[in-house]
């Protein structure tokens, strides 16, 4: 009896992995291909001030897509985007730019772009982050 009870359990796992398998490979593509999801800028000095990158995205859909909001997860990230409809199969861009005044050390922080297709009442969503490490601005030497 024990056997069976293995057997069976054994079995359920082994097609419950197979079919996760399946729907893995058959995940339809994403409406928005970014042309990378997390930016890394490194060592970045406080002194030197604001940095900016560009996040580039693709209509992968047949209708055209509005970026409705882009809201980044601290006061200190602002983030610019594309407010024309983005038609199928062209590009739109979002410029997110860190201030690094006052925060020393690591930061990774997430962009949250909220966007609709055309036809559609209901909002999507997708999430960029950038990362890096500030370093300290030198402090005044003492008198």
């Amino acid at each position: 009896m024990k056997t069976k009870a293995l057997f069976l359990s054994l079995m359920c796992l082994i097609c419950g992995c197979v079919f996760a398998q399946d729907a893995a490979v058959s995940a339809p593509a994403p409406d928005l291909e970014f042309n990378e999801r997390v930016h890394d800028f490194g060592q970045i000095n406080e002194e030197n001030g604001k940095v900016n990158t560009l996040f580039e995205f693709t209509n992968n859909t047949n209708v055209p897509i509005t970026l409705t909001n882009v809201r980044a997860s601290c006061g200190c990230t602002t983030p610019q985007w594309s407010k024309e409809p983005i038609a199928p199969g062209k590009k739109g861009v979002i410029t997110v730019t860190y201030n690094p005044k006052g925060r020393p050390g690591n930061f990774n922080k997430s962009i949250t772009v909220t966007y609709i297709l055309a036809g559609d009442t209901e909002s999507k969503t997708a999430v960029v982050n950038i990362k890096g490490e500030v370093i300290p601005a030198p402090k005044p030497a003492a008198e």
